[in-house]
């Protein structure tokens, strides 16, 4: 199970939580497990979130493994050029 942080702009569509538990061995498994619990996430992952884990910033990755000690953490995309 992964503790994963959201960050603040996140928060609002996990109803109000900084952090939530999820069982998921990918990327792609944690986010869709994540809508399944609060599908108001779904505009959110629409916009562009990035994930870090262990300090690493995934933006398009979603077949990564997340390891079973890895520090998780959710924050929205930032446009760049």
């Amino acid at each position: 199970m992964h503790e994963v942080g959201l960050a603040g702009t996140l928060q609002d569509a996990a109803d109000g939580a900084a952090s939530i538990s999820i069982e998921a061995a990918t990327i792609r498994e944690l986010l869709r497990k994540l809508v399944e619990q609060y599908p108001a996430m779904q505009a959110r992952l629409d916009e562009g979130i990035a994930v870090s884990i262990d300090g690493q910033i995934y933006r398009d990755n979603w077949g990564t493994q997340i390891p079973g000690d890895a520090e998780v953490f959710l924050m929205p995309r930032i446009a760049g050029g």
